[in-house]
């Protein structure tokens, strides 16, 4: 899937009250900065390998942190967190190892969003309410 259709997914995500209330916080735009999206990239791969792509991933629903690590919260924010979201959001059925394409697809949708949150930059996101996270 190129850019654009990646920027429609999240378009469409983002539509989804719950899913928008998710912004990378300070010193998640930090830890990006700091090592960069290649780096970044490569933990999502290893992230998303280890915790997402098994057929039943142990602990599913509750495997991905809120934070933490800009991964994460990206994960929340794509609806890409756990096989139930996969499933509900993007079509991904449960009960089976993810393909390649598959793991590539997350990876690259939970990269984008990382990518477009860095590039808003912190002043131009609303603030959270209070209690939220």
């Amino acid at each position: 899937m190129g850019q654009d259709g990646l920027d429609a997914t999240l378009a469409r995500i983002a539509r989804i009250p719950f899913r928008a209330k998710f912004h990378l916080r300070p010193r998640e735009r930090e830890y990006v900065a700091l090592r960069g999206m290649e780096a970044v990239r490569r933990h999502a791969r290893e992230l998303i390998d280890t915790r997402l792509a098994p057929a039943r991933p142990a602990k599913d629903g509750r495997q991905t942190p809120w934070g933490g690590h800009p991964v994460f919260r990206g994960q929340h924010a794509t609806a890409t967190c756990c096989r139930t979201c996969l499933q509900i959001n993007h079509g991904i059925a449960k009960g089976h190892e993810l393909g390649q394409r598959e793991r590539e697809f997350v990876v690259a949708l939970i990269c984008r969003w990382i990518e477009k949150e860095c590039r808003a930059g912190p002043g131009s996101l609303p603030a959270p309410p209070p209690g939220l996270f």
